[in-house]
């Protein structure tokens, strides 16, 4: 992360080099939720997508017993997260492998649960279906998808989509509740649960809460010494602020129809 350039990566990026550990807009909360409406078993398995360095994948299988394959589409990710999965000795529970989300044929395997958490936000249209129908084809019959994403409401969607991108530094398309249903539905995934909350990705007291106290301190340490990062940062915040009563979070298990 000492490498990318502050101005213009994408806001993920800088929060992750600010020391900002859950990068999804309902955070860590929004996560426990799509788990407890899961609720995992032993043996079971599981298709994550953009695992990035595999601890999220080598924590479902520590915590439920379940075999977790993630896809990961930069190689020194790829390469991190197989070291990590080593290091905790998992290698007959958890493989990472180099893939590409939009190219899910390439899984030969069908699975009891997809996972994808802040991915299709920053997908046009097209690209949501096509993510979409590839995880519904990776998924089992009666399979679930569990998905974690950005939710827009009001009239003036079109402006919030043009600061988000302008903010973030990329595409973000957020949808509707309803939107979000529905390109659910058009992908042959029939949601039966969702819920909603608000954006606090940069809240200072959700950070303390979910991310810890020396985890809100590092952020604000990084962001004192590093001009560059506290302009971006406090500019991502800003905009989360200016449309709080029109951006949030959606939560939904959707399942494949046997």
């Amino acid at each position: 992360m000492a490498q990318i350039n502050l101005k213009t990566a994408p806001g993920h990026q800088v929060l992750a080099a600010a020391g900002k550990q859950a990068l999804r807009p309902g955070g860590y909360t929004a996560t426990e939720q799509l788990f407890a409406w899961a609720d995992f078993k032993p043996g079971e398995t599981i298709l994550e997508l953009a695992a990035s360095f595999g601890y999220s994948a080598i924590s479902l299988a520590q915590r439920y017993g379940v075999r977790v394959v993630g896809i990961e589409k930069n190689p020194d990710s790829v390469a991190r997260a197989q070291a990590n999965v080593v290091a905790a000795g998992l290698q007959g529970q958890v493989s990472i492998m180099e893939g590409d989300i939009f190219h899910l044929e390439q899984v030969t395997e069908q699975f009891d649960y997809v996972l994808a958490e802040a991915i299709l936000t920053m997908q046009s249209a097209g690209g949501k279906a096509k993510i979409l129908a590839g995880i519904c084809d990776r998924l089992k019959a009666n399979g679930q998808f569990l998905s974690q994403e950005l939710r827009v409401s009001g009239t003036d969607t079109n402006a919030i989509h043009r600061d988000l991108s302008t903010t973030i530094r990329v595409n973000a398309s957020p949808l509707s509740t309803e939107g979000w249903i529905t390109a659910c539905q058009t992908a042959g995934l029939t949601v039966e649960k969702y819920d909603t909350g608000p954006m606090t990705l940069l809240s200072p007291r959700r950070i303390a809460q979910e991310e810890g106290l020396a985890s809100l301190l590092t952020i604000g340490w990084n962001m004192l010494t590093r001009p560059v990062l506290r302009q971006r940062i406090l500019s991502m915040r800003e905009t989360f602020i200016r449309h709080s009563s029109d951006l949030g979070y959606v939560v939904l298990c959707a399942r494949k129809e046997g």
